[in-house]
């Protein structure tokens, strides 16, 4: 089987995000994070997201979303938490250029489906 015809694809629009942070800002980062990702999920569509601190000091998170079209309609709202995207972004020290992926095969697990 070609591993680019397998079912489970995944979401239709991932965007990969990358952060420094300033240190000791990175408790108040992610609880601002997870309130804005929180919010996407609930009022905007998004299929949800995750959070990863990596051992080269730089922290990813990974946004997944139906299309890129329900991604820039939510985008050109006002945000969803307008003080926690601030405190995000008081907390970033250096913002790098987002990534867009396309899924191409998902083996995720996602909880409670274990």
């Amino acid at each position: 089987m070609n591993q680019l015809s397998v079912a489970n694809t995944g979401p239709g629009f991932v965007v990969l995000y990358r952060w420094r942070l300033r240190a000791g800002m990175e408790e108040q980062f992610v609880d601002a994070w997870s309130s804005v990702s929180r919010k996407l999920r609930e009022q905007r569509g998004s299929l949800g997201s995750r959070l990863h601190r990596g051992q080269d000091g730089i922290w990813y998170s990974y946004a997944q979303w139906p299309s890129a079209v329900v991604r820039e309609s939510s985008a050109a709202l006002t945000p969803v938490d307008p003080e926690a995207r601030r405190l995000m972004r008081e907390a970033v020290e250096q913002e790098l250029p987002e990534v867009v992926l396309e899924p191409v095969s998902d083996f995720l697990v996602l909880s409670g489906d274990a």
